[in-house]
């Protein structure tokens, strides 16, 4: 096995607030993408971490992690990357109008279920509308699987 392979580790955040998701439109390679607020994995820094600053980040909200959803294993089909998603669920505390997003980030919004499935032709990838309706459905983990040993 080659020891050149790793794959890339990122967080999302599911985040629902009357009937509706955050979500952020980004530009990648020239293309108005929907993802939910999502990243990579930082130095120093555990995956709830990563995930509550990637939600600031790109939408200007913070947030508290409620759960986790899935942890995900995928291959994107054009760059041929494998990626460890680890998707949480988290609620909304307080919002920066303020915050600039992050590069490439066009802006955030909420959108339906309806709105997401509508515009599946634009997901970063399978697994955003995949972790909003397992979020729907109550896949639920207590986020105290996870330990962070420095």
């Amino acid at each position: 096995m080659s020891r050149d392979w790793l794959p890339r580790v990122t967080v999302a955040t599911v985040v629902e607030q009357n009937g509706k998701f955050l979500m952020v439109e980004e530009d990648i390679y020239g293309e108005k993408i929907l993802n939910q607020p999502a990243g990579h994995l930082e130095p120093n820094e555990s995956l709830i971490e990563a995930a509550i600053r990637e939600t600031s980040e790109e939408t200007g909200w913070l947030v508290s992690i409620d759960h986790l959803i899935e942890f995900s294993q995928w291959t994107s089909n054009n760059s041929k990357n494998h990626y460890l998603r680890a998707c949480f669920a988290a609620t909304t505390t307080e919002f920066n109008p303020d915050q600039t997003l992050d590069e490439g980030i066009i802006c955030a919004k909420w959108m339906t279920r309806e709105e997401v499935a509508k515009n599946s032709h634009r997901l970063r990838s399978p697994l955003v509308l995949h972790h909003i309706d397992h979020y729907i459905a109550g896949k639920k983990t207590d986020i105290d699987v996870f330990s962070y040993y420095d």
